[in-house]
């Protein structure tokens, strides 16, 4: 067995464990603060709570270019204001051959948004007809937001319990209880930056961050087993009788290089989502980031880490 060393996991696994607690702390604080101004750890869209979803895009010329000038976002939060809806997520909305508006607002009644489609269609003159063929309002009701919540956290709550069967029978039962707190800890961490981010910048989830979440479970424990599997298999070749603090940082080590290009050439791709993709993919995109990104951590250093700590207090031999 080659014992080069790059981490030494043995001497500072302390400072790996800490450096997760205190970005579990930050993000527990932000969702507790964030709790006590909305009563939910997330600033949640109408995808969770119900509301109305408003699209007005302008008309594009035969070159393709929509509206005179660029939509001003300030003209359309008076609007909204004036009527009562200060609260509104409004974001301007661009692509192929697209500007225009996107309006997430409380449950609206037919006149109500009859009304309100009027005032945001004069307000937008200055830049552009509105066109009536790419206008959209979608109504989404309080229980099917709800519904949708809640099936989001059975689907996550049901992928752990099956993660954590699939590793107890394919390892030991301590080796599936830390990979399985590396998750939490991947989930609170990407948790915890949308709350910072709902409180700072007002930003909502909406059903695709659920997505990202199970997205980053299946990630992060993949990177887990690698390195069980390094661990398990030094053990077994362990002839020279070394102890299991420096078996598991050889295995660390070993499976090191694949596990940074694992990362890299998955995040990358995300970030030019983060950078040109839409609104919706580039918060979508940006979940990824954050859970991939503390997913290679954890692996490295979280799981063998607490592993390291649980065999040297409770396994003896």
């Amino acid at each position: 067995m080659n014992f080069a060393v790059g981490i030494d996991l043995r001497r500072n696994s302390r400072r790996y464990l800490l450096a997760s607690a205190v970005a579990l702390v930050l993000g527990l604080v932000a969702i507790a603060l964030l709790w006590l101004q909305v009563q939910s750890p997330l600033r949640l869209g109408i995808d969770f709570t119900g509301g109305t979803n408003i699209l007005l895009a302008l008309q594009c010329d035969a070159t393709g270019q929509c509206g005179q000038q660029d939509i001003d976002i300030a003209a359309v939060r008076k609007v909204m204001s004036d009527r009562g809806y200060a609260s509104s997520t409004i974001q301007r909305v661009t692509g192929d051959r697209l500007q225009g508006i996107s309006i997430r607002t409380t449950a609206l009644t037919v006149e109500e948004r009859t009304n309100l489609t009027q005032e945001l269609t004069k307000a937008l003159a200055p830049f552009g007809a509105v066109d009536s063929k790419k206008t959209s309002i979608n109504q989404i009701g309080p229980s099917v937001g709800a519904q949708t919540f809640q099936m989001g956290i059975v689907a996550l709550v049901l992928s752990l319990a099956g993660i954590a069967v699939y590793l107890g029978f394919r390892f030991q039962l301590d080796y599936a209880t830390f990979a399985i707190i590396a998750l939490i800890h991947d989930v609170l961490i990407t948790v915890g930056s949308f709350s910072v981010l709902g409180l700072v910048a007002g930003v909502e989830v909406d059903s695709l961050f659920l997505v990202a979440i199970l997205t980053i479970c299946g990630f992060s424990v993949n990177d887990t087993v690698v390195i069980y599997d390094r661990i398990r298999e030094n053990m077994q070749k362990n002839e020279a009788g070394h102890d299991f603090p420096t078996v598991v940082n050889l295995a660390v080590n070993q499976s090191l290089a694949r596990s940074i290009n694992t990362s890299l050439t998955t995040v990358l791709p995300l970030l030019g989502i983060l950078l040109f993709g839409g609104v919706t993919l580039k918060l979508f995109a940006l979940a990824l980031v954050i859970g991939f990104t503390a997913g290679a951590y954890s692996s490295i250093f979280v799981a063998p880490g607490l592993l390291m700590w649980w065999h040297a207090r409770h396994v003896r031999g």
